[in-house]
């Protein structure tokens, strides 16, 4: 059996950020054919002396100016034919973030980078529209049970911008009673004396979210879910 191969690895970034009740995914314009011009996720392909975690890194910042030291691994996608120049296998990751916590800046492979709103995207280079579908859904599944939404928010915050937080990410409405009930029923948010108004009615307490608290009741079995 012939063993050899031409296969070539690539990495690809999801990243998304959280502002102003809207979910937003990061992407690249194209400087180089194939889909020159075309909008696609930041990546490239792995060097030979280096890891895929360390790809994924250099290859956000260089095209982008963003440097996030924790992206999750995805999946893998390695359809035959998603490269139109030779057979390529993606190893995606993505991660959240703050927008406003990053200058980006297009360079070395893209000619532009911007923030779109994920219901809003243009049309999407080589199987990158699937990716997004897939990391979408891996993000609206994470939020039911890590409490990884509190990480988009300010540090203090309106019970009622995380609610929103979340009916943004999950593309639905959601129950504010039974939501803020069990939210509350974790133990895991510290009430404030601070109040702050959203700019509709009277002001409301603060809240923050106690990390500490959080890791301490996970070793104990604590299952975080909603």
């Amino acid at each position: 059996m012939d063993i050899s191969q031409t296969i070539k690895v690539a990495v690809d970034a999801v990243v998304f950020g959280y502002r102003n009740q809207t979910l937003f995914l990061l992407l690249i314009q194209r400087k180089l054919e194939p889909y020159r011009g075309g909008w696609a996720l930041p990546g490239g392909f792995v060097l030979d002396n280096e890891s895929l975690e360390a790809a994924v890194i250099r290859e956000l910042h260089e095209e982008t100016n963003v440097t996030i030291n924790y992206l999750e691994q995805l999946y893998t996608f390695g359809r035959p034919d998603r490269d139109p120049r030779f057979r390529a296998v993606a190893v995606a990751y993505y991660a959240l973030v703050k927008p406003d916590a990053f200058e980006i800046a297009a360079s070395t492979d893209a000619d532009d980078v911007r923030w779109f709103d994920v219901n809003d995207l243009p049309e999407l280079a080589f199987d990158h529209a699937k990716i997004i579908t897939h990391a979408l859904e891996r993000l609206r599944n994470k939020l039911t049970y890590e409490p990884v939404g509190f990480g988009l928010l300010t540090e203090r915050f309106l019970f009622s911008d995380f609610e929103k937080l979340y009916s943004t990410i999950l593309n639905k409405p959601i129950d504010r009673r039974n939501f803020r009930k069990k939210v509350m029923s974790f133990g895991i948010l510290t009430e404030l004396a601070e109040k702050r108004s959203d700019g509709k009615g009277r002001p409301a307490n603060l809240f923050q979210f106690d990390e500490d608290q959080y890791f301490k009741l996970k070793k104990q079995g604590f299952y975080f879910e909603l």
